[in-house]
């Protein structure tokens, strides 16, 4: 496992009323969120990544108002013009 270290102002976390551990959390969520919404890493690394579970990250993905499952639009065409 590899340490990343963020330096945050004080004032970050009684603004947000969140203790450090929290805000770790929370940030390995945000980024684990965004990287899958952009299609750079895939739903089981990204719920590794966040400290969770598959079920609770799609969880975690809905509360965040992310589609849990990516669809390929042009793909989608495909199939439906041959089937």
């Amino acid at each position: 496992m590899v340490t990343v270290q963020v330096q945050l102002p004080e004032e970050t976390f009684s603004a947000l009323r969140r203790s450090p551990d929290e805000m770790a959390g929370d940030l390995r969520l945000a980024a684990a969120v965004h990287w899958y919404s952009r299609g750079l890493i895939s739903q089981e690394r990204a719920a590794q990544l966040a400290g969770l579970d598959r079920t609770d990250f799609i969880l975690a993905l809905a509360r965040e108002g992310v589609d849990a499952f990516a669809v390929d639009m042009n793909s989608l065409r495909r199939e439906l013009a041959d089937g």
